[in-house]
């Protein structure tokens, strides 16, 4: 980790998984250009973790630093290894939110997971459009949280 952004104290953390990185990465690029399109954005560290299910343990990991006002996770997981996507997708989704709580860091998700996935360039080109939305959308989310976070503390995190 790049120990000066991290020290930022607007800092937020990204973690992708990077199985299917070429869909994924649409999702972090629509981020931190979303993210560094507005005033005061703050630092954004993007960390690389194999799959999603290693995101909920480096997003505590993370977490417990202190470091991170936020993190944001992205994966795409999909049928066809030797888990199930479904099971695959609860676990982290669930890992994920129990995180959350017992660290009183907001851990927001583009975890995301289709009902069919076919490796074909048209599926492909969707998924790499949708995770493009979806990663803009993470980073208004991102936004909107920290700032209901500041306004329940009545000062500024």
């Amino acid at each position: 980790m790049n120990p000066r952004l991290a020290s930022h104290p607007d800092s937020v953390a990204l973690i992708r998984a990077r199985w299917h990185s070429e869909i994924v990465d649409k999702a972090v690029e629509s981020f931190l250009t979303t993210w560094n399109g507005k005033e005061n954005a703050g630092h954004v560290e993007v960390v690389d973790v194999p799959g999603a299910l290693e995101i909920p343990l480096h997003a505590q990991c993370l977490a417990r630093t202190g470091r991170y006002k936020a993190i944001v996770c992205c994966a795409f997981i999909v049928d066809g290894g030797i888990y199930r996507h479904d099971f695959v997708a609860g676990t982290v989704l669930d890992a994920m939110m129990r995180v959350q709580l017992d660290t009183d860091v907001p851990i927001l998700s583009a975890v995301l997971t289709p009902h069919h996935f076919q490796e074909s360039e048209a599926q492909i080109d969707f998924f790499k459009n949708h995770f493009v939305l979806k990663g803009s959308e993470l980073a208004m989310a991102c936004r909107s949280i920290l700032g209901a976070r500041q306004s329940l503390s009545g000062t500024k995190e």
